[in-house]
């Protein structure tokens, strides 16, 4: 289960991370230095992508930092007008398939390495809602050829998320609501709870393989209920009072 903890955020001495900026709500910039994702980590989503849906250890991989791309920035001068505003993201070039996956997104306040779970939450700064874009025609064809994902997940724009919200400023729970609707249409809706992993055991399984530093972000997984976007189709992706992440797929580039 998330757990809401106060704490204070860590500085990161570090002056070689460069990466794309995700804007928070203090305005305050959080530059993104890596992107992990968590596979297969809601019971339901295992099973409709044909897997067994039992507790295994944890899988990861990566996007690049550039593939995000964040929706709904605080711009305008209304909240209301902010929620309207829908960020374009290009069908990408290569497949005939593109599946959202509506992720709840950690981002790391702290570094860390070998993270006891019991320590986890001290290294959150806060979080994001957003979709793992994935192209599964292409992601289908790399497994059967036992070859990297790297194609089908890491593709120019394939990460659209919300800004990041610190953990002072916002309340969630187990029970929070993760959503996303496309075209007005409830596709996906779970609670955090159905993770198969928690949030401090996915940062403390993360931690055992790299060195977790301030600016990572890590979407958590997907719910059950994946499918195909197509050209014109408009995403909302919602988890309680995080900011909405809304997109529209856009024309290719």
């Amino acid at each position: 289960a998330v757990s809401i903890e106060s704490n204070s955020k860590s500085n990161n001495d570090d002056d070689t991370t460069t990466a794309v900026a995700s804007w928070v709500k203090s305005d305050l910039e959080f530059p993104i230095r890596r992107i992990y994702c968590v596979g297969r980590n809601y019971r339901a989503h295992a099973i409709e992508m044909g897997y067994n849906p039992d507790r295994e250890p944890p899988f990861f991989f990566q996007k690049p930092a550039d593939a995000a791309v964040v929706c709904n920035p605080e711009t305008t001068k209304t909240a209301t007008a902010a929620a309207a505003a829908k960020t374009n993201v290009p069908y990408p070039p290569m497949t005939s398939s593109l599946h959202y996956e509506g992720e709840f997104i950690v981002a790391i306040g702290k570094d860390g390495l070998r993270i006891p779970v019991d320590d986890a939450m001290d290294h959150v700064y806060g979080y994001s809602i957003g979709c793992d874009l994935t192209c599964r025609d292409l992601q289908s064809q790399a497994k059967k050829m036992g070859r990297p994902w790297d194609a089908a997940k890491g593709f120019d724009h394939s990460c659209p998320m919300s800004p990041i919200i610190s953990k002072e400023d916002i309340s969630l729970d187990a029970n929070s609501s993760i959503q996303l609707e496309v075209n007005d249409e409830i596709r996906q809706q779970s609670t955090i709870d159905k993770m198969i992993y928690s949030v401090p055991e996915i940062i403390s399984n993360l931690s055992q393989l790299f060195r977790l530093r301030q600016g990572d972000i890590i979407l958590t997984g997907t719910p059950e209920g994946v499918s195909n976007l197509n050209i014109g189709d408009s995403v909302s992706v919602t988890c309680g009072g995080l900011i909405p992440c809304k997109f529209v797929i856009g024309q290719p580039e």
